[in-house]
């Protein structure tokens, strides 16, 4: 593999009670992955003009609970590529909370001043040649 051209994607998201998976309104793990694997195929489509696939994960680290009502930022860029692989790193953060408190409204919620790392893994997705519409 060698050094690449540098692609980026970003999405934000808001986890609702239908994300929740656990009791106390925690949601899977495996969300933040779906979220990856949507930031992975912008940055293919970005990169290869095709939505490729995803091979597989190298590394995933849980780092933070995230809950019903946080907001999380997605991010990912290609950080390697061969002629069809393209390795990629990702980070999950919380960038908005609930707020909680006696005198609070259930729909209070606040902006974190400094966003909550709560996910990073790393990944390699393949686009074949033949669907390579970009050079």
């Amino acid at each position: 593999m060698t050094e690449t051209k540098e692609y980026q994607a970003m999405i934000r998201v808001r986890m609702g009670e239908n994300d929740a998976h656990y009791a106390g309104s925690l949601v899977a793990g495996a969300k933040m992955l779906e979220l990856f694997g949507d930031v992975a195929t912008e940055l293919l489509i970005a990169r290869d003009g095709d939505e490729g696939l995803f091979a597989g994960y190298s590394s995933i680290e849980f780092k933070a609970p995230v809950y019903a009502g946080d907001y999380i930022e997605a991010k990912g860029k290609i950080v390697r590529e061969g002629k069809s692989s393209r390795e990629m790193a990702f980070e999950a953060h919380k960038v908005i909370a609930p707020a909680r408190g006696e005198n609070l409204s259930d729909s209070a919620a606040e902006i974190l001043e400094v966003p909550i790392l709560v996910c990073r893994a790393t990944g390699t997705c393949v686009t074949p040649k033949e669907k390579q519409r970009h050079g």
